[in-house]
């Protein structure tokens, strides 16, 4: 097994009568990228914050490369990269000296700065913009500024929170990209989103939090497998597919049924040929369909039936 690069014993965060974070304990290793998942105030951003040194936390443990973090650790620190999801560089600095600016705070050598730059900028797919400033650039170029300005001085462990939001297909692809010849060079990534789809595409392992605590951890398929459904039919309909929802309720294994924007979705808690029994019922009933398909479950399912159905702020 790759060497820790994170740990993290006991971690407890309160804020007078909440506990945002609840006894947390958990590892990060050499060369993964560690998906690090959870429902708006599960606990996320301060675990990371306070893993960063930028919150004091009430109880616990932090270890990054084996040495006891604190707020003056700066030798641990220069080799720590971190994008947030807030845009943070400089209007009146192109793109070049933005990227410049930022490596200049841990490397001195301009020559190596030099080198480091354009490697950032080829790794994000800027070469083209160097000259650019901020304003003259797309939210998805933007976004990959934001990234080369956190990982031009080549961190050990890189921090990336929520970067591919509000990003058009193109940028997100280049990023989820760059990310992977990240970890493909050596850096340790957590990775923090809301789009479960990227997380099941790009992690190595998967930890789900909640209310301050671990809820479900590991590789996306193994949470895949605790997922109550063991298959999904969607089934593209009219309007009078609402009369057959009762009789699909009362098919064996069904676990749910949901019919919106035209769309009828079952699912299954097991069986072998579901997807011949939803047919048999629409031919019966005269109900015709556009399209029907069946999927497995899937990472989002996994992370709604942990975490719930409901609305978080």
């Amino acid at each position: 097994m790759n060497k820790k690069v994170i740990e993290v014993s006991g971690l407890v965060k309160e804020y007078k009568n909440l506990r945002a974070v609840d006894g947390l304990s958990f590892e990060v290793y050499e060369k993964e990228i560690l998906g690090f998942l959870g429902p708006n105030g599960s606990g996320k951003s301060t675990t990371i914050n306070c893993i960063l040194s930028l919150l004091k936390y009430n109880e616990g443990d932090i270890k990054i490369f084996d040495r006891k973090m604190g707020p003056d650790s700066y030798e641990i620190k220069k080799n720590i990269g971190v994008i947030f999801q807030d845009v943070a560089v400089f209007d009146e600095l192109t793109v070049y000296e933005n990227v410049d600016y930022f490596c200049g705070l841990y490397i001195r050598s301009k020559n190596t700065r030099k080198e480091y730059i354009q490697s950032a900028l080829e790794l994000v797919g800027l070469e083209d913009y160097k000259k650019f400033r901020p304003k003259q650039l797309s939210g998805g170029l933007l976004r990959r500024l934001n990234i080369a300005c956190g990982i031009a001085h080549k961190p050990k462990l890189i921090f990336l929170d929520e970067p591919t939001v509000a990003v058009d297909p193109q940028s997100r692809n280049n990023i989820l990209d760059g990310i992977k010849k990240l970890r493909d060079g050596g850096a340790t990534v957590v990775y923090t989103t809301h789009y479960m789809e990227e997380a099941e595409q790009l992690c190595d392992r998967i930890i789900i939090i909640d209310k301050g605590r671990i809820i479900a951890q590991g590789t996306s398929d193994s949470l895949k497998k605790l997922a109550k459904i063991e298959e999904k039919i969607t089934v593209e309909v009219s309007g009078q597919a609402e009369k057959l929802i009762p009789k699909i309720k009362e098919l064996n294994n069904v676990n749910d049924v949901v019919f919106e924007n035209g769309l009828l979705v079952v699912s299954y808690g097991g069986g072998s040929d579901n997807i011949g029994d939803i047919i048999d019922l629409f031919r019966s009933n005269n109900v015709k369909y556009n399209k029907i398909y069946s999927e497995r479950p899937t990472l989002n399912d996994v992370f709604l039936e942990l975490t719930g159905k409901e609305l978080r702020d």
